[in-house]
């Protein structure tokens, strides 16, 4: 019997849907806990081709919720141990593994490739990067973020406002699963969450995931859904650019004051003298910390008296 039997019985499917889904090419960012559910579930359904990309490796603390490894994969690349997992589960798909961050230089060239995104990245700046990318290619994103006993999935870009226009401001806090905790069950619900809504995209469905988020809470199972599809974009944003992008002609500040200099051309400055000598606003202004959120919000204040270009820069991302 035909391994996709099942769903092809779906005339929602069908023989031409399961031919859409073997000639798919998609994105996958992250192989962590969302791309756990993630990557399996498009592997089983039959989408030819997967790119996962991940820089990191498999660490013990991250097992309760990163369910394609096992305890003997620790300090294995995320993406080599998943891509295996998932040829393993269907030999007919091809599957590429990056084991590299993404980050604004390769985002472009890596979204060009493929049809479809999914940003599983435990990252503020990989989630704007991905999806100013997207916007600028009019490729479709389906982004999740879980922290705790809660997170989102929507579908962004390819037609449907993009995460600026949702997320317009600097996030709140700078929790991570690292720093706040996460629970298991949520990051693999929002993660089959996001698969589904992968799928949709590709099957072309009705009503479109583009341009809709869903919202869950695990520990009052509560969730609600809305559209966004006349969401505004943002008319300025701050953009996020790798530090090999950065020249001796910008001014660049590491709002850090102990970590490495990500160019050999910054100075650091703390808050207090953030505002102070500021340079011409034809010169473009670089802020640069460890995730993108300090330096998103130095630029949203410095961007209240100084007028030129600002661009983000974050340590993790580069």
């Amino acid at each position: 019997m035909n391994r996709y039997a099942r769903q092809m019985l779906l005339p929602e499917v069908g023989a031409e849907g399961q031919k859409r889904l073997s000639e798919a090419r998609v994105l996958v960012v992250g192989a962590g806990g969302l791309g756990a559910p993630v990557l399996p579930l498009l592997a089983g359904a039959g989408v030819g081709h997967v790119t996962v990309i991940d820089g990191d490796t498999v660490d013990l603390s991250n097992l309760h919720r990163q369910t394609l490894f096992t305890e003997a994969d620790c300090g294995r690349a995320k993406a080599e141990v998943a891509a295996t997992r998932c040829h393993a589960l269907n030999c007919e798909i091809d599957i590429t593994a990056l084991g590299e961050p993404m980050t604004p230089a390769n985002a472009t060239d890596l979204v060009c490739a493929a049809d479809l995104v999914l940003d599983c990245a435990d990252s503020y700046a990989v989630s704007y990067t991905l999806s100013d990318t997207c916007l600028e290619q009019d490729t479709p994103l389906i982004s999740a973020s879980v922290l705790g006993f809660g997170g989102y999935v929507g579908g962004f870009c390819g037609g449907a406002p993009s995460l600026r226009a949702v997320f317009p401001d600097a996030p709140e806090s700078g929790a991570s699963c690292a720093t706040a905790g996460v629970l298991g069950p949520v990051v693999g619900m929002i993660g089959a969450m996001q698969a589904q809504m992968a799928l949709n995209v590709l099957l072309d469905l009705s009503p479109s995931p583009l341009g809709q988020m869903v919202r869950f809470n695990g520990q009052s199972f509560a969730s609600n859904s809305f559209r966004f599809d006349g969401a505004p974009e943002p008319e300025a944003a701050f953009a996020f650019v790798a530090a090999s992008d950065l020249s001796r002609e910008d001014l660049i500040i590491e709002l850090r004051s102990e970590a490495p200099l990500l160019h050999p051309a910054a100075q650091r400055r703390g808050p207090e003298t953030l505002l102070t000598d500021l340079p011409a606003p034809d010169t473009r202004i670089a802020l640069c910390c460890a995730s993108g959120l300090r330096a998103w919000r130095a630029a949203e204040h410095l961007n209240q008296s100084w007028p030129g270009e600002i661009v983000l820069v974050a340590a993790s991302a580069s």
